[in-house]
């Protein structure tokens, strides 16, 4: 999987460098600890009231995060995901193997995966090609869009 993963990065890379656009990335379940609740108030400046009616692990709560982490970064585009890696679920009733992902740019899409599986590792991997599928995905389409 990471020489997968590695191809498909470089892939997005060149095409982001070609183009002279610019990426941010906000992530909860693909390895690091950056969607928390102290992160969203201070890092990314998303108050308790923009989150109001949206749950975490949600597609709209990865898209609020891309917006977000966007707009602060100044970046072309950005991707966000909010999960539940495992070995088990969420405080908010997902269960392990549930993640969605958002992409902002010239091109907004969000979407949602579901494992099935209680494997935090075999979810991470799944949830960072996901993820990176998508975006490249949606930077091929803004392309074509050109």
């Amino acid at each position: 999987m990471p020489d997968l993963l590695a191809s498909l990065a470089a892939s997005v890379a060149a095409r982001l460098v070609a183009r002279r656009e610019t990426v941010a990335v906000s992530e909860s379940s693909t390895g690091g600890l950056i969607y928390t609740q102290t992160a969203r108030r201070g890092l990314l400046q998303v108050p308790d009231d923009a989150m109001r009616g949206i749950r975490s692990s949600t597609e709209a709560a990865a898209l609020l995060m891309a917006r977000t982490v966007r707009e602060r970064l100044g970046t072309t585009w950005a991707l966000a995901e909010t999960g539940a890696a495992g070995p088990t679920g969420n405080r908010y009733g997902d269960a392990a193997g549930h993640s969605c992902f958002a992409v902002v740019g010239a091109v907004e899409t969000a979407r949602t995966l579901e494992t099935g599986r209680g494997d935090r590792e075999a979810n991470m991997w799944a949830f960072t090609r996901a993820a990176l599928e998508l975006l490249d995905a949606c930077i091929q389409q803004a392309g074509d869009k050109s």
